[in-house]
């Protein structure tokens, strides 16, 4: 599997096989985030751009779980991405807080994982969010 072991990092908590749809613009971490979470015994849809994620998102058989977006992409940034009807929504992004605020691209509702981040911090996250049975 692929995250760090050591003092802080140990085994990631498994997915019971809920659906996320991850949207992020740089294929590189598109595709390694999509390996730890499939890993981690999720469903994982992948879109490398935004206007994807919604036909992704129609042809799915199973429910979608979670939408993991990165904020601040070409072109849609997640926020508009987010106004489809997705239960749970967590932003993911480079930059920093302050920069995203002044873009005026957070959805307050939204959970956040600032970039770049180890495969635990990306579990952990996760299972808080999809465990949690109220909308987000």
């Amino acid at each position: 599997m692929l995250w760090r072991k050591g003092e802080d990092f140990d085994k990631p908590k498994i997915g019971p096989g809920e659906t996320i749809l991850v949207v992020e613009d740089d294929k590189g971490f598109l595709n390694l985030g999509s390996i730890i979470l499939e890993e981690l015994g999720y469903r994982v849809l992948k879109a490398n751009f935004p206007y994807e994620a919604p036909q992704l998102a129609k042809r799915c058989t199973h429910e979608i779980n979670l939408l993991i977006t990165d904020v601040i992409m070409l072109e849609m940034n997640g926020n508009e991405l987010s106004q489809h009807p997705i239960l749970k929504l967590m932003y993911m992004s480079g930059y920093s807080g302050d920069v995203i605020a002044r873009h005026g691209v957070f959805n307050e509702k939204a959970h956040f994982l600032q970039k770049p981040f180890a495969s635990k911090e990306l579990s952990v996250k996760v299972r808080e969010i999809v465990g949690d049975k109220s909308k987000s």
